[in-house]
């Protein structure tokens, strides 16, 4: 026997109470193409297609979907816009609705790339775009490629040669960029003095930052590409379009990427996932559990002693191996 992967933070079946890894999973249970029975007729009666949760009668679920299914943000598009700063108040983090106590909230941030190269293979970042929790842009701006666009890829970008002429340069865009992240304070000096920092939500934000040449600390970011409840089962990431499809309830990316309209997305489905309400553990506060007595036992009396616990006290062993955002409630995060 061994200890589950299952903890109150991971994706469950409101009929049956079943745990899965991943939203997909618990679809896959509820919906098919090879459904719980029990549970998939239950689900079809009173349960929300989006988010996945089970309501207590049809018409609850009717109040629910009015708010649950979201309409697309409008497009920022490429025309007579260029560059966009609002210059909001930085140090504002009172606010604790505002993601993460303890840090200056939370930004979602999205790229476009152009090509560079002889095959315009290489990665060239042409645009960056910034929102803040309420969906106010905050920053925008087109970039000066450090090298010669050979693909400016019109089809996806809609970017031109005119776009990117005067453009602002990178290594600039990745100061203003950091300067918004870091609440106009240096990045020495949040560091040594514990100052605040924002949450950076991203569609792999990995590509982004290395595009823009840029680090950020890996506790700060919150991908919806990464984030193991929206992956696939295999543990390979869905599209932003996918995601934002199937758990908002709205089509994005039709035609050329919005990067206004990305980020949107990406702090919509960041700010669903931290909203959901889970009970706590015992590993949220770093308490001891049950399972360390077994830690360090030889496998034969490891399982001798698993098979003499009670499914509450196996249940109560249980963790999940990711940080479920809804904790970025509830804890003060490290700076």
């Amino acid at each position: 026997m061994k200890t589950s992967n299952h903890s109150v933070h991971q994706p469950a079946c409101g009929v049956c109470q079943k745990h899965c890894k991943s939203f997909e999973s618990l679809r896959e249970h509820l919906t098919g193409p090879l459904p719980k029975g029990v549970c998939s007729k239950t689900f079809s009666q009173r349960g929300c297609q989006l988010c996945l949760v089970l309501f207590d009668s049809p018409g609850s679920l009717i109040a629910h979907r009015q708010t649950c299914r979201l309409s697309a943000p409008t497009r920022l598009g490429t025309k007579d816009l260029t560059y966009i700063d609002s210059q909001f108040d930085c140090q504002d983090s009172s606010d604790e609705n505002h993601a993460g106590r303890g840090t200056g909230g939370t930004v979602a941030m999205d790229c476009e790339m152009v090509g560079g190269g002889s095959d315009g293979s290489l990665e060239l970042c042409a645009r960056v775009c910034l929102v803040d929790e309420d969906e106010n842009l905050i920053f925008h701006t087109y970039v000066r490629p450090l090298m010669t666009v050979t693909n400016y890829r019109y089809d996806i970008t809609g970017l031109t040669e005119e776009h990117l002429r005067n453009a602002m340069p990178l290594y600039e865009v990745r100061e203003k960029v950091l300067k918004i992240l870091y609440n106009g304070e240096s990045i020495g000096k949040v560091r040594l003095n514990g100052g605040r920092a924002k949450l950076l939500v991203g569609h792999d934000l990995a590509h982004d930052l290395d595009c823009l040449n840029m680090n950020y600390p890996d506790h700060m970011l919150r991908d919806t590409a990464k984030y193991r409840p929206l992956m696939k089962t295999n543990l390979v990431s869905h599209s932003l379009k996918y995601l934002t499809r199937t758990y908002l309830g709205y089509d994005i990316q039709s035609g050329t990427h919005d990067p206004y309209e990305d980020c949107i997305s990406v702090m919509r489905l960041y700010k669903r996932i931290r909203a959901q309400i889970h009970p706590e553990e015992e590993e949220d506060h770093g308490t001891s559990t049950p399972s360390n007595r077994i830690v360090g036992m030889p496998d034969c009396w490891r399982s001798k002693e698993l098979d003499n616990l009670t499914p509450d006290q196996l249940y109560a062993m249980s963790r999940s191996d990711y940080k479920c955002w809804c904790l970025d409630l509830r804890s003060k995060l490290p700076t």
